[in-house]
C-alpha cells in the first residue's frame, strides 16, 4: 500500500455521517419546520446549485456552510435568517472538533503513506483545506468542481492516482459511501475502507468497515496490505 485517498464531507469532518443527516438533526433542533421530503429537496436544491449561485473559488468552510445554508432556508423558512449563523455554528463546531482528533493521525499516516482528498465538492475544497489547517497534509486534491468528474465515475480516482504515482491496486480509499466511494474504488480494483458511525454491513465481504477514520491506523498496522482485492462480487470457488 502507498497511497491512502480520503472523502471530505461525512468522513474526515464527521466520522461517517454525511452532511445531509448531520444538518437535518440541526435544523430539527432549530424548530425549522418541514417534512424529511421537503428537507432533503430544499438541502439538494442548495448544494447541486451553490457553485453556479455564487464565486466559491477562495471561500473556507464557513462562508461556503453560510451560502449553502442560505439556499435552504430561502427555501424552507423565509423568515427565519436570524438561525443560519446558529446552524452553520454548530454544523462547524463538529467539523472542527474532527479536524483536531484527526491531524495528528493524518500526520502519522504520512510517514508512511502518500495521502490525497477526493471528493465531490464546489470547485473550492483546497480554500477549505487551507483555512482549516490541513492542505499541507495532502500531496493531491481531486475536487469534482475542478476536475469535472464525480465519484463513483473512475476519471476522479485517477486523477489522483496518477498525481501521487500511484496505481489502483496499491492505493486505498476511505470514505462513508458506499454508493460513491465504495462502489467507484470497486470499478477499478482499488481497496476500500467504509467509515460508518453507526453498525454497518460491509459493502462487499474483504471490505474494512470502520467506526472512525483513526481507526485505520489500528488495521494498517495489523494487514498493512490493506484489504484484499479484488474483494467484490468475486466468483464462487468450485
Amino acid at each position: 500500500m502507498r497511497a491512502i485517498l480520503f472523502d471530505f464531507g461525512g468522513t474526515l469532518d464527521a466520522d461517517g455521517v454525511t452532511w445531509l443527516e448531520r444538518f437535518h438533526a440541526i435544523y430539527k433542533e432549530e424548530g425549522i419546520p418541514s417534512s424529511r421530503e421537503q428537507f432533503d429537496k430544499a438541502f439538494y436544491a442548495s448544494d447541486d446549485d451553490l457553485a453556479n449561485r455564487f464565486k466559491l473559488a477562495d471561500l473556507g468552510l464557513e462562508e461556503t456552510l453560510l451560502l449553502q445554508v442560505q439556499g435552504v432556508l430561502e427555501t424552507l423558512a423565509p423568515g427565519r435568517a436570524d438561525a443560519k449563523d446558529r446552524i452553520v455554528g454548530a454544523f462547524l463546531q463538529g467539523c472542527r472538533e474532527n479536524f483536531l482528533l484527526n491531524r495528528p493521525f493524518l500526520e502519522r499516516l504520512r510517514r508512511d503513506f502518500r495521502l490525497g482528498i477526493v471528493s465531490n465538492f464546489y470547485g473550492n475544497i483546497n480554500s477549505v483545506l487551507d483555512g482549516e489547517g490541513l492542505l499541507e497534509l495532502f500531496d493531491v486534491i481531486a475536487d469534482s468542481g475542478v476536475v469535472g468528474a464525480e465519484k463513483p465515475a473512475p476519471a476522479i480516482f485517477l486523477h489522483a492516482i496518477r498525481e501521487l504515482g500511484s496505481t489502483p491496486a496499491d492505493s486505498l480509499m476511505v470514505g462513508d459511501s458506499i454508493r460513491r466511494d465504495m462502489r467507484g474504488a470497486e470499478a477499478l480494483g482499488m481497496p476500500h475502507a467504509l467509515v460508518a458511525k453507526t453498525p454497518q454491513e460491509p459493502c462487499c465481504p474483504k471490505a474494512w468497515v470502520l467506526s472512525n477514520v483513526r481507526e485505520l491506523e489500528s488495521r494498517l498496522a495489523a494487514e498493512p496490505d490493506g484489504p484484499a482485492v479484488p474483494c467484490c462480487h468475486e466468483e464462487p470457488s468450485s
